[in-house]
Order: structure tokens, then sequence, then C-alpha cells
């Protein structure tokens, strides 16, 4: 498994990618943090990359203004039978246009279970790719997000057009000598 780290408005995004598929990404400067989301029966050693091509390339043209690059991306995610359905229904929701988690559940094919739809969400390895930050609860609150509902709001103001984004420049680092 490959792993870069790009500079994102919200701070570092790591990425954890076998090959050209995504496994896990979100917000953090350090990719090992992502490992545990993903399905035992999938990993391998991380090996550490300054970028991860197509990618890589696809998260940063999103915070460009190209809010439909991470679709073109591959995801690869372990589950059950309704995780694995309900994680390629996020990939259908358009960006500006978030559902509810009831829409959500119905969409899935299971209405009534938004708790459930709920629970696909917060179970979700693969970040802005994988775009859970879509679901809001009903009545328009945003709900969680495992990067923060600051992050969150971020992604759905960007999305509507709201938020002109900038990459924030990746943290300083300590070197020892």
């Amino acid at each position: 498994m490959n792993t870069a780290t790009i500079a994102s408005p919200m701070g570092p995004f790591s990425i954890i990618a076998s090959e050209d598929e995504v496994l896990a990404s979100g917000w953090t400067a350090n990719p090992a943090e992502l490992t545990a989301l993903i399905a035992p029966s999938v990993g391998t050693p991380l090996r550490a990359s300054h970028d991860l091509g197509p990618i890589s390339d696809a998260a940063r043209a999103y915070f460009d203004g190209d809010l439909t690059a991470p679709d073109r991306i591959p995801v690869r995610q372990v589950g059950g039978p309704f995780l694995e359905q309900a994680w390629q229904v996020l990939r259908t929701v358009p960006a500006g246009s978030p559902i509810s988690y009831a829409e959500f559940a119905s969409r899935v094919g299971r209405p009534g279970a938004a708790r459930a739809a709920a629970s696909a969400c917060s179970r979700n390895a693969a970040a802005l790719f994988v775009p859970c930050h879509r679901v809001v609860r009903t009545g328009g609150d945003l709900g969680g997000f495992r990067w923060g509902v600051a992050v969150k709001r971020q992604l759905l103001a960007h999305e509507q057009g709201e938020l002109q984004m900038a990459a924030q420049p990746p943290p300083l680092r300590h070197q020892t000598a």
C-alpha cells in the first residue's frame, strides 16, 4: 500500500492506495492512523510516497474546484453487502446536493433504517472519494463526521460555491541534526 499526504484547506489530507484504488483517506498528517480503517485482508506494509499520481491529482483538483474529480477514482472498501452497497450509493450523491440520513437509507433500499445508514457513513474509510460528508440530518443539521464537523461544514460550503478553497501549507516538521 502506498501513502501520500497532500495539503488541503482543512489541513493535511492523507491517502492510502493500492495501485490505482483508494483504500482509505482523511484529514490527518499521519497515514498510519488510517490503517485501522482498512479491512485486514487488504493490508500490506505502508510505503510513503510524495504523490499518488491520478489519485493525488483528483484530490487537489477537488480542492481547486473540480468537485467531480474524486468520482473518477476507483475505491476498494471491504464490508458486508449492506455496507458495500451503501458506499456505492454515497458515490452517486452529487456535490452541492446533500441528502438526509433517511433519504440515504431509502436510496440503499432500507427505508426507515437511518441509523444503519449513519453507521455506514461512520464506517467509511475513504473520505472525499466516498463522500459521506454529503449526508446530513433531517432538517439540515450536519450530524457527525469522523474528521470533525468543521471539516464537514467547509466541504459542504465549498460544494455550494460558498467557499473558495486555498490549500494550506503543510505543517512544519522539526528535524534533528
